[in-house]
């Protein structure tokens, strides 16, 4: 039987981002079962890549990998004011950093399993959702008439009209609406694309695999993904059932999502070892 020379490569914050969209929560409600579901994820399209059934007893699939790679970046470590909450919140110590911390530790103790870490800077500082931003941008368009009510003397100002009641009755909403969830701080991930792209570059160019498969819905890697085809390296992208753009469509080889909601914990003991 032919040995393939396969690498998987996860983009672990489309990852995260997307498993509620394509698994129940039994398998993403804590960082083992992320990690378990990461390794179900790759050993799902290996065995398809290899024709064996995914109820086979003692896969093979590992013999065919060349390595699984999981991006994502470090938590970050700042610590900042929330305009909201009016307390001092340690990004390091919250539940989120703490989850990260815990499912890259997970993924390093699966067998042939690679994590590739960038980091998170500070870009700027709290903002509004965009979700609200612009309900509340409108807030200039009134003050002129709230000042007209709130100075008014002996002839007050017209009544509003029923539509303008009604938009100011939306933009009060949106005011009461905001609280902690809908203010973030300008964070950004680094370095985290650059050694996704410089991974598949090198994968190519040192022929480590004949197949590359990359999990992510992001258009940026449409020059990494033409350089590996170039090198005659098959390379197939898992959106995780999220539609993608027709650039990125006219440079894979075949897109494949073999997540569903009710993938099984399919866990061999024989297969990480």
């Amino acid at each position: 039987m032919r040995i393939r020379r396969i690498a998987v490569l996860i983009d672990g914050g489309f990852f995260l981002k997307r498993l509620p969209k394509v698994v129940e929560p039994k398998f993403r409600d804590n960082p083992d079962a992320v990690a378990d579901t990461a390794r179900i994820l790759c050993k799902r399209h290996v065995q398809r890549l290899i024709g064996e059934p995914r109820s086979a007893q003692e896969s093979r699939w590992l013999d065919h990998v060349y390595r699984l790679f999981y991006y994502d970046a470090s938590p970050y470590e700042g610590v900042s004011h929330h305009p909201v909450l009016n307390r001092r919140i340690s990004f390091g110590t919250t539940d989120q950093a703490a989850f990260r911390r815990e499912l890259f530790n997970a993924l390093r103790r699966k067998r042939k399993f690679a994590l590739r870490l960038g980091k998170v800077v500070k870009e700027g500082d709290w903002q509004i959702s965009s979700r609200l931003t612009k309900q509340l941008v409108k807030t200039g368009e009134w003050l002129s008439i709230l000042d007209d009510y709130l100075h008014a003397r002996d002839v007050p100002p017209p009544p509003l009209s029923e539509d303008r009641s009604r938009e100011f009755e939306k933009l009060i909403a949106a005011w009461r609406s905001l609280d902690a969830g809908n203010v973030a701080l300008g964070l950004r991930q680094k370095g985290v694309d650059m050694r996704i792209g410089l991974d598949i570059a090198s994968l190519a160019l040192k022929r480590q695999a004949d197949t590359i498969i990359l999990v992510t819905g992001d258009s940026d890697f449409v020059p990494a993904a033409k350089f590996a085809r170039r090198e005659g390296v098959e390379f197939i992208l898992d959106p995780m059932r999220q539609s993608i753009s027709d650039d990125l469509f006219e440079h894979i080889d075949g897109l494949v999502s073999p997540l569903q909601r009710d993938t099984p914990a399919d866990r061999d003991a024989s297969d990480d070892s």
